[in-house]
């Protein structure tokens, strides 16, 4: 048998899962880099996933404690969506996916990890991606840093965004 070894996981694995929702309260804590929080809209955000599927997998949420999809107002919804399309523009520029899992899973039953707090999930895909591991091993390998992919696309998110709003007059 070969093993892999993933020490990184052990932090998921014992972190002290903490009560209440991360989508409230990781925005209010400022520390964008360290929650590593890309973009923050008028009614939505962006962050990417501490415990991804893949490098580069993201959630757009509302800043606005939202626990159901048709709670959503028609500007948050707005953003929300605007900010997905901008997320994939940005992933795609930077890590060259070959396609994308884009949704989101409303209630416990529905798979939704943080249930109280509608966010949609990006999760870039490329062929092969897929394998044995996680099936065999329950592992999932993510071959970057997280800090890495961040950096990566922070600024980028940033570019697009002033440039579309640069068009559009600055709305």
């Amino acid at each position: 048998m070969k093993y892999l070894w993933a020490p990184w996981r052990m932090a998921y694995i014992l972190d002290y899962k903490q009560k209440g929702c991360i989508f409230c309260k990781k925005p209010k804590e400022k520390k964008d880099k360290e929650n590593l929080i890309l973009y923050r809209g008028q009614y939505a955000c962006v962050m990417m996933n501490r415990f991804p599927y893949n490098n580069g997998h993201l959630m757009v949420f509302p800043k606005r404690h939202c626990p159901d999809f048709e709670e959503l107002t028609d500007k948050e919804f707005k953003e929300i969506f605007s900010l997905i399309k901008t997320s994939i523009r940005v992933l795609k520029d930077q890590l060259r996916p070959h396609g994308f899992n884009i949704g989101m899973n409303i209630g416990k039953v529905g798979g939704a990890g943080f249930d109280k707090h509608v966010h949609f999930h990006i999760v870039p895909r490329w062929m092969g991606d897929t394998n044995f591991m996680p099936i065999i091993g329950d592992t999932k390998i993510i071959p970057e840093y997280l800090e890495t992919t961040y950096l990566k696309i922070y600024s980028v998110f940033k570019e697009y965004l002033n440039c579309k709003n640069r068009k559009r007059g600055g709305d």
